[in-house]
C-alpha cells in the first residue's frame, strides 16, 4: 500500500524553498536495473540474494543503491545483472554500464577509489533519473510517471524511473548523473530545460535542489554565489573550505571562469518556513537564509 502524500500543493510547484535538499549520500551510485515491483524498502523487494547481498555491500562503502527501470515497461529481463555505477565526487564526474554474471564480483571497491570497475565500460551520455517510487510515497508515483514518460519521449534511451531519491515534498524529483544535480517540483517544462542545460554543462538555477555529495550547508553556499554571480556552468562553482560555529557555516567558495578564478566568503544559517500556502510540511519546511556574501580580495605576492 503506498504510503500517503501529506504534503501541501505549494511544495510541489516550485513554491515552497527548494536549495540544498539534495541528498548528502550521493558521492557514488550503484544503479540495478529491476521492472519491480518495489516494495517500500529496497531491503523489502523480491530480489536474489547475491543482489540484495550487493546492496549491502554498496551501502556499507557508502554507495547509494537505488533500482532503476525503463519509464512506463515493466518486463522483468534475463540474463546477467543490468548496472550502472556512478562516480560524482571526482574531480572529473564519470558514468559506467555493466552486465555482471555475478553480482558478487562487482568492484565496488574500485569505484568508490574513482576506478571504473572492470566489468564496467563508460558512458558518453548522461542519465537522467525520475523517482517514481509510488510504494514509498505516493507523490512520487502520481508526480513522477507522467513526468518520466514524457522524458523518455523526448530524451529516448537517457531516461530511467528510479527508487527513492530523498524529498517526498519535492515530487516530481529529477537526477542528472553523473554529477548528482538534483532538482525538485518538476514541470515538464522545467525538466527539459534542466535536463537541456546539463548536456550542454549548465545548471538551472530554478528549482535546483543542489549536489548530492556534499553537507546541505555547503550546498546553500553554492547556490547562494551562483545566483549572486549569475554562473551556470556545472563545475564553475565549488566549497573549497568551511567552518561551523554553532548552526553557522562559513564558506570559502571558488568561481572559475575563463577570464580567470575568483572567491567568496559565505556565511549560511539553517532556518524553517511554513509552506506558501499557509500550511506546513510537518514542522516546517528546513532550508537556509545567506547571513554574508563577500568576495575575497586576491593576496598580492
Amino acid at each position: 500500500m503506498a504510503n500517503g502524500c501529506e504534503h501541501p500543493a505549494a511544495c510541489h510547484a516550485g513554491e515552497a524553498p527548494i536549495l540544498a535538499s539534495a541528498t548528502r549520500k550521493g558521492r557514488f551510485w550503484l544503479l540495478i536495473e529491476h521492472a519491480g515491483p518495489w516494495a517500500a524498502e529496497l531491503e523489502e523487494c523480491r530480489l536474489p540474494d547475491d543482489v540484495h547481498r550487493l546492496i549491502s555491500r554498496a551501502r556499507a562503502l557508502d554507495i547509494r543503491p537505488q533500482l532503476i527501470r525503463r519509464p512506463g515497461r515493466r518486463e522483468a529481463r534475463t540474463g546477467p545483472l543490468h548496472v550502472y555505477v556512478a562516480a560524482a565526487a571526482v574531480d572529473d564526474p564519470w558514468l559506467a554500464e555493466g552486465f555482471v554474471e555475478r553480482p558478487d564480483d562487482l568492484d565496488l571497491g574500485a569505484l568508490v577509489h574513482g576506478v571504473v570497475p572492470e566489468s564496467c565500460i563508460l558512458v558518453n551520455e548522461p542519465m537522467y533519473l525520475v523517482c517514481t517510487h509510488g510504494r514509498h510515497n505516493a507523490c512520487c508515483a502520481r508526480l513522477g510517471l507522467p513526468l518520466a514518460r514524457f522524458l523518455d519521449e523526448n530524451l529516448s534511451g537517457e531516461v530511467w524511473e528510479t527508487t527513492h531519491v530523498g524529498g517526498d515534498r519535492y515530487a516530481a524529483n529529477l537526477v542528472c548523473l553523473p554529477h548528482g544535480l538534483y532538482y525538485g517540483s518538476m514541470s515538464q517544462a522545467a525538466a527539459i530545460a534542466a535536463a537541456n542545460a546539463y548536456r550542454h554543462g549548465e545548471v538551472v538555477l530554478d528549482r535546483f535542489r543542489g549536489r548530492a555529495g556534499i553537507p546541505e550547508p555547503l550546498q546553500a553556499a553554492e547556490h547562494f554565489v551562483r545566483a549572486h554571480t549569475g554562473e551556470i556552468s556545472v563545475g564553475g562553482v565549488a566549497v573549497e573550505s568551511s567552518r561551523s560555529v554553532d548552526d553557522t557555516t562559513v564558506c570559502v567558495v571558488r568561481r572559475t571562469t575563463e577570464r580567470g578564478t575568483s572567491r567568496f566568503r559565505v556565511v549560511v544559517e539553517p532556518t524553517v518556513l511554513t509552506a506558501p500556502c499557509g500550511l506546513t510540511c510537518a514542522d516546517g519546511i528546513p532550508t537556509y537564509r545567506l547571513a554574508e556574501l563577500s568576495e575575497l580580495t586576491p593576496v598580492l605576492t
